[in-house]
């Protein structure tokens, strides 16, 4: 990434529509990412808000294959997954710059990183994958009953896991963010100045949440389980939903896209209503000074999208 930049707010915005403009919370701050930028406001005790942009070239662009339907999917997923863990990182490491000052000796490095993400793969594979399939087999052997009840299982304790990470004060402040996050897009999206006041009168939900998304993937995930019946072995059966996780987020994706693209289809917004619902887990109401953040990061990100415009 490029080094830390701290400047005043950002008057200038992109002179043309920016299409699939997202962003993620992070410890005390927002990324936002456009096609081709990234941005991570984060504001530290001090009340100084440091940005970080970083230009990036997608995967669709560097491998065509990346460029049709499903494997678009899978190409955001690992975008994100990368990103989303740098943007992480990031911001964690401005809160321990600004509690130890300017000293960065304790800031996580390439070692600490992979094993914190090493970690959080082997989280979520036991917790989402191994430990609804073992539940799952104890009830029933039958192929489509087996798949429903592991499905029901992984969703119960996703939402055990969001209800109780949410107790915790820091992440409850994560989930301010993100509820600013979505403010900020949603007056992007309206056309709307991007200001405080006309940010924070939107709603924290937004249809194309990483949250709806998650859903979608365990909805898609029981029908596509539900094909390959139940396998003897155990180790096929949880290979199976390993090796297909990449082909269920591909689905997936396409069904949110296409839920944005129709958002005032009524059918599209029935199916839509759960990941909404959700994102009430996932999203608290943010404070001004919290969606301010939001649209630092966003005004930032859209105006390095019209300087890369503007150049080409």
């Amino acid at each position: 990434m490029s080094d830390i930049h701290t400047s005043d707010e950002v008057s200038v915005l992109a002179e043309c529509k920016v299409e699939n403009v997202g962003g993620q919370a992070v410890i005390e701050g927002v990324m936002m990412r456009a096609p081709t930028s990234i941005v991570i406001a984060v504001r530290k005790s001090d009340n100084e808000i440091v940005i970080r942009r970083e230009k990036l070239t997608p995967l669709k662009e560097r491998f065509s294959p990346f460029k049709l339907p499903i494997l678009r999917g899978v190409a955001v997923l690992i975008e994100s997954l990368v990103w989303g863990m740098k943007a992480l990182t990031y911001s964690a490491n401005q809160a321990v710059e600004a509690d130890e000052g300017e000293d960065s000796s304790k800031e996580m490095g390439g070692f600490a990183i992979a094993v914190t993400m090493l970690f959080s793969f082997a989280l979520g594979i036991g917790l989402f994958v191994i430990l609804p399939e073992r539940l799952a087999n104890l009830i029933s052997d039958r192929g489509i009953i087996f798949n429903a009840v592991d499905g029901v299982i992984r969703l119960t304790v996703f939402l055990a896991y969001i209800l109780i990470i949410s107790r915790s004060k820091y992440i409850a402040r994560v989930f301010q963010y993100h509820g600013a996050e979505h403010k900020s897009i949603h007056t992007y999206e309206a056309g709307e100045e991007l200001t405080e006041d006309n940010a924070m009168k939107h709603s924290s939900l937004h249809p194309r949440c990483g949250t709806a998304f998650l859903m979608t993937v365990m909805v898609v995930g029981i029908l596509v389980f539900s094909i390959f019946g139940k396998p003897e072995s155990i180790l096929v059966r949880i290979g199976t939903r390993l090796l297909l996780l990449p082909f269920i987020a591909g689905i997936s994706y396409e069904i949110i896209k296409l839920a944005s693209k129709k958002q005032h289809n009524k059918f599209i917004k029935l199916t839509t209503l759960p990941g909404l619902w959700l994102q009430r887990l996932t999203t608290k109401e943010p404070s001004r000074e919290q969606v301010q953040v939001a649209l630092r990061s966003l005004k930032e990100v859209l105006a390095m999208e019209s300087d890369g415009a503007n150049q080409e």
